[in-house]
This record gives C-alpha cells, sequence and structure tokens, in this order.
C-alpha cells in the first residue's frame, strides 16, 4: 500500500513566548501530517496547546506552513480556512449560544461546514437541551461539547482537538472515541489529537511526543 500524502508541512518553526530572550519553546522543528489521526503526546508545560495554535496560524513565529500546498505566509486567510480549531480557554465566544455558535462562527470560517454533521454531533454529545444558553452558562463539560461539536462540524482538512476528553461524561466519550475510528480510516482528512494519553482503540497515523522530535 503506498504511503499517503503529507496534509500538513511544517518546516523550520520556531517559536518562543514573551518577553525576549525567553528561551525557544520549538526551534527548527519540521513535522508532518498525514491524513487519519495523529496523537500529539507530551507532559504538562511541553508545548501541546501551542503547538496547535501555531498550526493553526494563531501565533507568529518563523519558518514554513503549509496545508495542502497552500502556505500560511502567502494567504494566511485561505490557510486557516483549512484548519477547524477552538481554543477552550479563550473567553472570546462566550457571550454566544450555542445556536449562535453553530449559526454564525463556523459556519463564515469554513466553506464545508456541514448542517448534517453538525446535527449529528448536537445528538451525540446531548447538546439539544442547550443551544439557547450562552457558553457562560455551560458547565464545564458542555461548553467543551460545545466547542467540538462546532469544530468537528466545520469538515475541514485538518482538524485540531485539545484534550477533548477531559470533563466529558462517558456516552459523550464514546461518541468521541467512535468519530475518531471513523477518521483514522478517512483517506484526505487529517485530525491531531493532543492530550496525554493517545485515544483507546483509535488506529494512528502517526505520533509526535514533544520533547523527542528531531530538530534540524
Amino acid at each position: 500500500m503506498p504511503t499517503p500524502q503529507p496534509l500538513l508541512q511544517a518546516t523550520g518553526i520556531s517559536f518562543g513566548h514573551l518577553p525576549a530572550p525567553a528561551p525557544l519553546l520549538f526551534e527548527r522543528l519540521n513535522l508532518s501530517l498525514a491524513p487519519g489521526v495523529t496523537w500529539l503526546g507530551g507532559d504538562e508545560s511541553s508545548g501541546k496547546t501551542t503547538l496547535l495554535k501555531l498550526l493553526a496560524g494563531q501565533l507568529p513565529a518563523s519558518g514554513q506552513l503549509q496545508i495542502q500546498g497552500q502556505s500560511l505566509a502567502q494567504d494566511a486567510p485561505a490557510y486557516r480556512r483549512q484548519v477547524a480549531w477552538l481554543d477552550a480557554r479563550d473567553d472570546a465566544l462566550d457571550a454566544l449560544t450555542c445556536r449562535q455558535l453553530f449559526a454564525e462562527e463556523l459556519p463564515r470560517r469554513h466553506p464545508g461546514f456541514s448542517p448534517d454533521a453538525l446535527a449529528a454531533h448536537i445528538d451525540g454529545l446531548s447538546l439539544a437541551p442547550h443551544l439557547d444558553k450562552t457558553l457562560t452558562m455551560l458547565s464545564t463539560g458542555t461548553r467543551r461539547k460545545a466547542l467540538m461539536a462546532a469544530v468537528l462540524a466545520a469538515q475541514a482538512p485538518l482538524t485540531l482537538l485539545d484534550q477533548p476528553f477531559m470533563a466529558l461524561d462517558r456516552p459523550s466519550i464514546a461518541y468521541l472515541l467512535a468519530l475518531l475510528d471513523e477518521a483514522a480510516r478517512h483517506a484526505s482528512r487529517a485530525w491531531l489529537v493532543a492530550d496525554y494519553e493517545a485515544p483507546a482503540g483509535v488506529a494512528l497515523a502517526d505520533v509526535i511526543a514533544l520533547g523527542a522530535m528531531p530538530l534540524s
């Protein structure tokens, strides 16, 4: 079987938190993502969330990022349309109701957003009773489920998930694992799951272990 072509290529990525001269968190980092599910592992403060933000094009960094040949440096809006990502730690969307989040935010960003997929995620994650509540009114777990449903429904070429099982109830964990099991067999889309442990029972396309990646 031929090796799948990488969907994302990151070349020579360097990034450090301000204020300078703080040590670089990533220096000349190279990585690629193939279709399917890749697990991004690492200890606390190893940079998992920061790397997701970098790949989403949300932080300034040196180096090159490309998805399916589309460069962040050459056309940032076009690049970002190919990445589905919402930061669960960001409160910028908290005044929106779930219904507004689903109707406005992700559909505006992603032309491939699927109402049918969204409806399935609302059902699978038990979000129907919460549609007219603002994100600030939700429990931590329900808020995370609402953000995740929106991201998953975007059906972007690259989906970034940061500790997606945190604070979820068991039925929602089972639903997400089933989704990732299906995603593992996808031939043209990639999911990067950042967490302390790999998603149980999911066939992985690759593993990225922070602190163990080659620098060149």
